[in-house]
């Protein structure tokens, strides 16, 4: 152990979003915490790092989007954000479509121009579809919001290439975090916020982390000295994955891995946006970012392109993505009920918690973690 442990009051696993959060928030209260990262940078998924001017992020886009001003003004107290607005463009065989779902997209498919028009084709294709009632799987979810051509070409294939299972295995909800509109509006989100960091989300963490309160250890995994970790320290906030913290006891929880490869090119403009999806279930990867449009900052003549593969999870892998099916849900509820053995363990964050949270919400629960934890 490179510090002496009983200098602190906190151990916090993991430097991504909520564990820094925490962290920051802790420091400033005068407490002493130590961070241990298994990784060797701060900032986790939102790692982001200059490749010719780029600010590439290495875990994949992420878009700041939120309605909720206080998580918006917090994470502006430590970078500034640009107006970037994600516009993405599916390709399905070399068709092109706006996304998400609006009357760009509905004039695309189908040559309908207005609203009325629009809502009545879909109305159409789910009336022969068939479903009644509550829609029981993403399938049925998707093609009662947007009806069968739009899922056969955008949905279908994307979605099960992202989540590595048939779209009628899959629970409805996961489609319902895209918006339908029916206005020529291409904006992926609709929330009041949005933007990316000017220099990059680890500018963030590393204002957050800058304390004299706060010493980081990285290259450390929690999991090889747990019992250690945990007898040593008064309090372990604990973002990693919940089934490892309880040796899989009752079961592994599943998760979807993603890999990345990157590539530059001599050009100022490859492929013309941002984000491209690919959602033909051909195409190994499911979408392809160039960094360049993300900010437009970047050498002359240089961009950086990166490809996304979705891939099965195990103990080898980065994970990523929670699956919250009904399997997953009760497993992760036999884990809940370990938590109270525990009582000096916070455990947070998307691994922690066993949530598919977006950014926005993985900061507001670390805030209100500590709101719980300091009574203020």
């Amino acid at each position: 152990m490179k510090y002496n442990t009983k200098e602190y009051d906190y151990l916090v696993v993991g430097a991504g979003p909520f564990g820094a959060t925490f962290a920051y928030e802790a420091a400033k209260r005068g407490k002493k915490v130590l961070i241990i990262e298994k990784r060797d940078h701060v900032a986790g998924n939102l790692y982001t790092k200059k490749n010719a001017g780029i600010n590439v992020h290495v875990y994949g886009a992420h878009i700041f989007h939120t309605d909720n001003k206080e998580v918006w003004d917090y994470v502006n107290e430590f970078a500034e954000f640009n107006g970037y607005i994600n516009q993405v463009v599916a390709d399905y065989n070399g068709e092109l479509y706006n996304l998400p779902f609006n009357m760009n997209t509905f004039y695309q498919m189908w040559g309908v121009k207005t609203p009325v028009e629009a809502q009545a084709k879909i109305e159409e294709q789910r009336a022969a579809a068939g479903i009644v009632g509550e829609p029981r799987n993403l399938e049925e979810q998707a093609i009662s919001l947007i009806g069968t051509d739009i899922y056969e070409k955008l949905i279908k294939g994307y979605t099960e290439k992202q989540w590595g299972r048939k779209a009628t295995e899959l629970p409805s909800f996961i489609i319902r975090r895209l918006p339908t509109r029916f206005t020529f509006d291409n904006n992926y989100f609709n929330h009041r916020y949005q933007g990316v960091p000017v220099d990059g989300y680890t500018e963030i963490f590393d204002r957050m982390l800058d304390s004299e309160n706060i010493d980081i250890m990285l290259n450390t995994d929690f999991l090889t000295d747990k019992n250690v970790f945990l007898e040593e320290f008064p309090k372990v906030v604990y973002t990693g994955m919940i089934d490892a913290f309880f040796d899989y006891s009752h079961g592994e929880l599943e998760y979807r891995s993603v890999r990345f490869e990157s590539e530059r090119y001599e050009s100022d403009n490859v492929q013309g946006n941002a984000v491209i999806n690919y959602t033909d279930a051909e195409t190994p990867y499911t979408r392809v970012m160039e960094w360049r449009h993300f900010d437009n900052q970047s050498d002359a003549g240089v961009s950086i392109l990166t490809k996304e593969y979705p891939q099965d999870w195990d103990r080898s892998k980065e994970a990523y993505y929670p699956v919250n099916d009904e399997r997953n849900s009760k497993v992760f509820e036999s884990y809940s009920q370990e938590i109270s053995k525990f009582p000096n363990v916070i455990f947070g964050g998307r691994l922690g918690n066993y949530k598919y949270y977006d950014m926005d919400q993985t900061f507001a629960a670390a805030l209100e973690a500590v709101k719980k934890e300091f009574n203020n």
